[in-house]
């Protein structure tokens, strides 16, 4: 058996009567975000350091913003504030536009440029299983209160909101319930997370594919079917130059209009990766993989001596934009759902090692897409070579090894993999069908 998480979007029925008090917890969510940011700030400027999220929570847990929402909900607000300082330390010294995260409100100045007032936008609201009581048959769910909005002692202490789901969905075992506010709708939703168990098929087979992630091309795949998938990163790389851009020009880096384009770029980037993991699933069980490969890449942003390598601006830029590691969850998860093992594995050498012979020299990838064995006279995708590498397991001594392979074997599918394009509609599709569509 399986254990996944499910999450369901569901339509509050009762919105009218819900709303202020969703308002209420929403703009409660800025506000401490706000504070423990600011005192974020102030811990580094003193000591150099970012505090973690149980720092935060020891530290704030007797402030009178935390008090409005439920306890829970705010360890998750401070959770999701060190998260995000956590990205930007790691993006700070190669990146020169990474900014620390913004504080979440807009200001509002009269003519003569003098504040007058300021707005907390309406942040999601987390409820874990202890602020949560669920009627499933009513479709009801009781959300916790922050001690700051229960009005009086005998007032209710709950926000008792009536939801929807799309026909077919049953909302059973719910873990967690986040409201989050839809600006296009101007209202609020439910987003219910519910634990499921499923039962695992066997493996679609024994053979065995490799993945090597990367920038320009996200990832390359092989198979040993003498088959290799290509699948180029350039939707990503054009999301990553120009919402940037767009959230730069925002008067308020933590405004409405910054957030939504966030919330859009998380959104695009999300989707990216879920099809990608499925289409390379879908693939894998039409070839008879029981194991997938992938290139353990945990030190890829720094070097040897643990400092952060530099690949010039725009590289910097890629690289640390780039999240492999929540890519190979995605395709973890996806994967075991379908019976097939995904296992890390060292890319040490992959990059420099002739697939067909064995041959080690780094010099061999003349190019980007290029690697060219001057030993066995063999030209080939580079990324392809890495991939095929990264299957046959090339560090483990016990593993298959590329010297020991039949050097007569086809080596066309290395220079020409297949390639497939991302669409926001129909997610990945072969190069030719994408270009075909055009007008």
């Amino acid at each position: 058996m399986l254990e996944i998480h499910r999450t369901h979007r569901a339509k509050i029925l009762n919105h009218s009567q819900v709303e202020r008090m969703l308002d209420h917890h929403g703009w409660s969510a800025s506000k401490l975000w706000n504070v423990a940011n600011y005192h974020s700030r102030q811990v580094w400027e003193d000591t150099g350091e970012i505090p973690g999220h149980e720092d935060l929570k020891s530290e704030l847990k007797s402030h009178t913003t935390y008090k409005g929402l439920h306890s829970q909900s705010s360890q998750r607000v401070l959770e999701e504030l060190a998260e995000a300082f956590n990205s930007w330390y790691g993006k700070r010294k190669s990146d020169d536009r990474a900014n620390p995260p913004g504080y979440r409100k807009k200001n509002y100045y009269d003519n003569d440029g003098n504040r007058v007032h300021e707005e907390h936008p309406r942040s999601t609201v987390t409820w874990k299983q202890n602020g949560i009581r669920h009627d499933t048959k009513h479709n009801r769910v009781r959300l916790s209160k922050g001690a700051n909005h229960k009005e009086h002692p005998k007032a209710w202490e709950y926000i008792l909101v009536e939801y929807e789901t799309r026909p077919g969905v049953s909302v059973e075992n719910l873990q967690q319930v986040r409201a989050v506010y839809n600006k296009a709708k101007q209202e609020w939703e439910l987003h219910l997370v519910c634990k499921d168990e499923i039962e695992t098929p066997d493996a679609p087979g024994n053979e065995t594919a490799g993945v090597d992630l990367g920038i320009c091309n996200f990832a390359a795949v092989s198979y040993s079917t003498e088959q290799a998938d290509l699948y180029p990163g350039n939707r990503l790389k054009q999301d990553g130059y120009y919402f940037p851009k767009e959230i730069a020009k925002c008067d308020d880096s933590g405004g409405s209009e910054a957030t939504r384009l966030h919330a859009k770029w998380s959104e695009r980037r999300t989707h990216f990766f879920h099809s990608l993991a499925k289409h390379i699933v879908k693939q894998c069980i039409e070839r008879g993989v029981g194991r997938i490969n992938v290139g353990e890449l945990a030190g890829v942003r720094e070097d040897e001596n643990g400092e952060s390598k530099s690949w010039g601006r725009h590289g910097n830029l890629d690289l640390h934009g780039w999240a492999f590691d929540r890519f190979t969850k995605i395709l973890e998860y996806k994967a075991k759902v379908e019976g097939i093992e995904v296992v890390e594995v060292s890319e040490r050498d992959t990059s420099e090692t002739c697939c067909v012979c064995g041959t080690e020299d780094d010099s061999q990838r003349v190019e980007r897409g290029l690697y060219v064995c001057e030993a066995c006279d063999a030209a080939f995708n580079a990324d392809v070579n890495g991939a095929e590498n990264i299957r046959l397991d090339l560090n483990q001594s016990n593993s298959e090894s590329a010297a020991n392979l039949d050097n007569d074997r086809s080596i066309g599918w290395l220079a020409q993999p297949s390639v497939y394009l991302h669409d926001l509609s129909h997610g990945f599709s072969p190069r030719e069908q994408v270009v075909d569509c055009k007008p």
